[in-house]
């Protein structure tokens, strides 16, 4: 089914999704769409974000999508499951359960921490689904909402970014043979897999980092196959870019969490 697969979040963050997409499915089309104009959806009310994400899911519907990905921690938290019902048939998957699946396969202690921004961790949903899988699992949040803007700013690299990493999860590194330490870090955000060098800086090679752009990348791949939506195209697949505010912007910043570069009008403007 040579149909494009949509993609949603409040801004450039998830582009990193977009990217982990493209290298799992290089022969899938994508039709993604930054809502610059209400950005961030963190500060917002569950019920004001839920009508965003209807309003953003319902623009990728409208113009072809065969499957749906909230790639937004915030919106994958309160929103997931009101687009599914309201969606259906159409898949939706979020960024959040495959995260927390990861992890849990991943931790051989199930001693986990999750970074992300205010509101992801104030939410708990990474809690509730690790909890889900494993009921043992001890779980530490750690809001980081610095690493937002360094990843917007491209501070990604560097002895700002090693400060700001250090600053946040630099406690969290494995020392010695404690019993309570880490042994797995979720990045519950979708900015943070360009801080990645950073942050595995911080917390050293012992801890396992799992980026849920990666994990919701192979659960999309899954559904695809599983329901029979998989293109049948042979060749790259194409990229069509929306944005609600500041298409500009969103190229010049966008190009880092894609890692591709993108001409000012490789964006389109939308409204909703």
């Amino acid at each position: 089914m040579r149909a494009p697969i949509g993609v949603f979040d409040s801004g450039v963050g998830g582009l990193t999704v977009l990217a982990a997409l493209r290298r799992h499915l290089p022969h899938e089309s994508f039709l993604y769409l930054g809502d610059t104009a209400r950005l961030p959806y963190g500060t917002k009310s569950a019920s004001t974000v839920a009508r965003y994400a209807r309003q953003t899911a319902r623009v990728l519907v409208d113009r072809g999508a065969k499957l749906v990905v909230i790639a937004c921690n915030t919106a994958s938290a309160v929103a997931l499951e009101d687009l599914a019902v309201h969606l259906a048939p159409l898949p939706v998957l979020g960024v959040i359960e495959p995260g927390a699946a990861a992890a849990c396969a991943a931790s051989p202690t199930g001693r986990i921490a999750v970074i992300g921004t205010d509101s992801t961790i104030r939410g708990g949903a990474y809690e509730r689904a690790i909890a889900r899988r494993r009921p043992e699992a001890r779980v530490l949040g750690r809001p980081c909402p610095l690493f937002v803007a360094l990843a917007e700013e491209g501070w990604c690299e560097g002895p700002i970014a090693e400060a700001v990493a250090q600053r946040y999860v630099g406690d969290l590194r494995r020392t010695g043979d404690d019993p309570e330490a880490i042994d797995c870090l979720v990045l519950g955000c979708t900015h943070f897999p360009v801080l990645r060098g950073a942050i595995e800086a911080a917390v050293g090679p012992e801890v396992i980092l799992v980026d849920s752009a990666e994990t919701t990348a192979k659960a999309v791949h899954q559904v695809l196959e599983r329901k029979g939506l998989a293109t049948d195209a042979e060749g790259p697949g194409d990229i069509t870019l929306l944005a609600t505010d500041g298409p500009e912007r969103f190229a010049r910043a966008g190009a880092r969490f894609l890692g591709l570069p993108l001409r000012p009008g490789a964006v389109s403007l939308v409204d909703l």
